[in-house]
């Protein structure tokens, strides 16, 4: 009876499967879904933006974004170059590499951890687009979309308890958006002394890895918490603000220092020419080196005199007195809208004979092209009394003012903290619907602070400093800068309008100790506003 049952029960199985595949290929065929709509075919002009990298997610960035150049030029360079590349870069990585590998096996109980190959295959990595930012510093700041599919080859083999264990990584993806900055910038070849890279998003990073031969991401749940963890590293070392240094020469050996001191009188000026339609001019004299970052030194103003005497003495720290000149300008000084300039001349270093004190009767210009006709019009002169005085031994005197320097906090700063310093400049190209008499406005923390009113002027001159006294340093905070212009007549009609603002994030000022920008004005047509800070700290 067991054997009739199976039997049976076999032959049950199989009939009812049978009956079973029939009926479903019967009622899959013949009860088709009514709801089916045919697909919406439209061109391609027709998409929004959103469809279309959807449908397109390999499109350029500097087609989706303006900000970003094409750079095929740089991608068919490191095509030609990878080979020697490759080379360059696994060498540099392993001098990264190994001292940090040789200060963390300790930890670990680890004997050794060593390359034994290192190559990063035949693919280059390509570069999608990129941004570059101006700034008024001494530096260069570039934004590249990188994307690397490459088959590099690594090997690494690991000894600890008298056994070895190798692991090589195969098959890598890195798509990452860096900032690299090249600063300080130098007159000596390669033109900037480090190169800083940070980055400004966690980058995705995959790859395969075999451990002892057998491919290791396929263990469950590994290949995503191993993918996971490298981006968190990454990020913990390089996400900005903070950065990787690599050093290319001694910054201090390529910037030029100061070699000595120009000592200059302004003594008089002499038949100088009316700018105002009513009365005398009010000259006054600006001086200043050329390729120098510091402000220009001005003597006091003579009011309604064509004939002014002066006799005012400035110290002026000298880098280059073989090409470093002395620019003299002469203007008059207007109570509103910008000073006119009545006339300049220029004083080479290198016709100065170093510790002797000349006397020089300068004639004014118009400019300094030497075939320009206007400057054959007299417009007065200008004495002055010039001394170059080189340092000795290379000896330094103290209280040598640096233009790069940035001054250490007063007594007081709250510990860990420091002195949040900000100097509204200039700015330039604003322009109001009804009127243009600019100030600038200044929130930080809920607190507000106003510069000087210019009226009158599309270009303002402001020079005004703010200081910020602070308990710990403003990582994650923000200055919001607005241009306003206040109309001078009474009235209700247009009291008020805004000229134009940006939001600038301090985290930077943090970590440079100092910047000096140029940031374009949100809702301005062409303005731009220069503004430097600092971050003073006792230490």
């Amino acid at each position: 009876m067991g054997i009739v049952s199976t039997i049976f029960g076999v032959f049950g199985f199989g009939f009812g499967a049978s009956i079973g595949l029939v009926l479903g290929y019967f009622m899959f065929i013949y009860t088709q879904p009514t709801d089916v709509k045919d697909p919406n075919v439209r061109p391609l002009v027709e998409q929004d933006s959103k469809s279309l990298q959807q449908l397109l997610p390999e499109i350029p960035l500097w087609i989706k974004n303006p900000d970003y150049d094409r750079i095929d030029w740089l991608n068919k360079f490191i095509e030609l170059m990878w080979p020697y590349l490759d080379k360059a870069i696994c060498k540099m990585a392993k001098k990264i590499a190994e001292p940090i590998i040789a200060e963390q096996i300790p930890k670990y109980k680890i004997d050794s951890v060593e390359f034994e190959t290192l190559n990063l295959g035949c693919l280059p990595p390509t570069f999608q687009g990129m941004k570059v930012y101006s700034t008024e510093e001494k530096e260069l700041i570039m934004e590249p979309v990188l994307k690397w599919a490459g088959n590099p080859n690594i090997i690494v083999v690991v000894k600890a308890f008298g056994l070895k264990a190798t692991v090589q990584v195969l098959d890598l993806q890195v798509f990452a958006s860096p900032r690299i900055t090249l600063k300080p910038l130098v007159p000596v070849i390669p033109c900037f002394a480090s190169i800083f890279v940070s980055l400004m998003e966690k980058p995705h990073v995959d790859f395969g890895l075999k451990l002892l031969g057998a491919d290791a991401m396929s263990i469950p749940g590994l290949y995503r918490f191993v993918q996971e963890l490298i981006k968190d590293q990454v990020a913990n070392m390089y996400l900005w603000p903070k950065r990787l240094e690599v050093q290319i020469m001694d910054s201090s050996k390529a910037i030029k220092k100061a070699v000595g001191i120009l000592h200059v009188k302004v003594v008089r000026a002499m038949k100088l020419k009316k700018k105002d339609l009513l009365g005398a001019s009010d000259p006054y004299v600006k001086l200043k080196l050329s390729e120098d970052k510091l402000s220009s030194k001005k003597t006091t103003v003579k009011h309604k005199n064509l004939n002014p005497e002066w006799n005012e003495q400035f110290t002026i720290v000298v880098k280059d007195p073989e090409s470093q000149v002395l620019e003299l300008s002469v203007y008059d000084w207007e109570q509103v809208g910008s000073h006119d300039k009545m006339g300049l001349n220029i004083v080479p270093l290198k016709e100065l004979t170093p510790e002797e004190p000349k006397v020089l009767t300068l004639d004014l210009l118009k400019n300094l092209n030497p075939e320009d006709v206007q400057n054959e019009k007299s417009r007065g002169q200008l004495v002055v009394e010039v001394n170059y005085k080189p340092f000795k031994d290379n000896n330094i005197p103290d209280g040598i003012e640096d233009a790069n320097a940035v001054e250490k906090a007063p007594e007081g700063v709250p510990e860990g903290g420091g002195l949040l310093v900000v100097i509204v400049h200039e700015a330039q190209d604003l322009e109001g619907k009804h009127h243009t008499n600019p100030s600038v406005r200044l929130l930080f923390r809920g607190e507000e602070r106003k510069t000087k009113t210019v009226k009158k002027n599309r270009d303002p001159i402001w020079n005004d400093e703010f200081q910020y006294m602070l308990e710990e340093p403003p990582t994650n905070d923000r200055i919001h800068v607005e241009v306003v212009s206040v109309s001078s007549r009474m009235g209700l009609l247009h009291p008020k309008e805004t000229l134009g603002y940006v939001d600038i994030y301090l985290s930077d000022v943090v970590q440079n100790k100092r910047i000096n920008s140029r940031y374009h004005l949100i809702d301005s047509k062409n303005g731009q506003i220069q503004i430097e800070m600092q971050w003073r700290t006792a230490a």
